[in-house]
């Protein structure tokens, strides 16, 4: 158990950092609703009322979405895109989908390859992309049940003020749904930015997100 702990430090830690923002999340944002449903002369609501209802469920996913977006777009156009001197970047002269012998596929398979990538045709064609098509799904599903859930509670806020609920289409038009999700891509969009740009000029010792200490500024695609 000690040993697949270490060699699985990351994604546990990260997991137990998800739950525990997630919970910290649903109780923080349940006393929020109660104390606007006070305000407003309405019964609070149980936590468990909280957790299946749409204000929860949009208050996630439009997090979610936005950042399998910054994925998504951060696997796909590094495949083109470089920056000169950061290690979020590959090589100059690497850009592109890079050669069978690179990627070692085709006749440059290893023993120890996935039996995916020694499949050739099709299934390795799906299985070179599969990491974008996979990002890709989790943020439209995400993207979709935000959509959803933020139709539905913009409209419960409707109805409360006595007006009328509008369509999913028109809701997807709304200015509500756009300030909602553009407020978080541009958020991604700036710290993917930022980490490609300050990472050419500072480092952090042992970190394989940084260049070594002592590597150059014009080093790319040079991890510590």
């Amino acid at each position: 158990m000690r040993r697949f702990c270490r060699e699985n430090s990351l994604s546990l830690v990260f997991g137990a950092l998800f739950l525990g923002s997630l919970a910290g999340q649903a109780i923080a944002g349940w006393h929020q609703l109660n104390d606007e449903l006070f305000a407003e002369g309405l019964d609070p609501i149980t936590l468990g009322g909280y957790l299946t209802s749409a204000s929860f469920a949009v208050d996630v996913t439009e997090n979610w979405q936005s950042e399998y977006l910054q994925f998504l777009l951060y696997v796909m156009l590094t495949v083109w895109l470089v920056q000169r001197g950061s290690p979020e970047s590959k090589p100059l002269k690497d850009a592109g989908q890079e050669s069978d012998e690179r990627q070692k596929v085709g006749a440059y398979v290893r023993p120890d390859s996935p039996k995916l990538a020694r499949a050739g045709g099709l299934r390795t064609a799906l299985y070179s992309r599969s990491l974008g098509f996979t990002m890709g799904a989790i943020f439209v599903l995400s993207w979709l049940v935000q959509s959803v859930a933020g139709w539905a509670a913009y409209n419960e806020t409707r109805m409360q003020q006595l007006r009328d609920p509008i369509a999913w289409g028109s809701y997807l038009l709304h200015s509500d749904f756009w300030a909602r999700t553009l407020q978080n891509w541009q958020s991604e969009f700036l710290a993917v930015g930022s980490m490609a740009v300050l990472s050419i000029y500072l480092r952090q010792r042992g970190s394989p997100e940084s260049k070594p200490v002592g590597s150059s500024h014009e080093a790319t695609g040079v991890e510590g």
